[in-house]
């Protein structure tokens, strides 16, 4: 359990933002909630949770050992929501890699909702 601020950069603790949603205690009521308890499991290293909020469409093109491995082998440091709409969101997540460099994932990515969940599609890196 992370007892600290929550990763996604709300300024709330974590157990009253992202990780309710991460355990499976509610669902992320907005495309901009789940992409951020998205980065926030990454951080925490919850492969299940990417996984099951990636939408049956393109979850085959995902394995839980190399969500694992990208989570593990970063430092991650800051989400940064650049905009969003009701099912599209860009971000920046900046981390530290393997090698000790600085670097940024930039991503415009789509979302949808399937009987009440948010699901990631698919995005597009910047």
């Amino acid at each position: 359990m992370h007892n600290n601020t929550c990763p996604c950069g709300s300024e709330r603790a974590f157990g009253a933002c992202c990780e309710k949603y991460i355990l499976g205690y509610e669902t992320a009521p907005t495309a901009l909630a789940l992409m951020q308890s998205r980065y926030s499991a990454y951080v925490v290293k919850n492969a299940d949770y990417l996984i099951a909020t990636t939408h049956e469409s393109t979850r085959s093109l995902f394995s839980k050992d190399e969500i694992l491995r990208w989570a593990s082998e970063n430092q991650w440091e800051k989400l940064e929501i650049i905009a969003f709409d009701a099912t599209i969101v860009e971000f920046q997540a900046f981390f530290t890699g393997p090698d000790g460099e600085k670097y940024s994932h930039h991503e415009r990515s789509t979302f949808e909702k399937v009987d009440g969940h948010w699901f990631y599609v698919d995005g597009v890196f910047l």
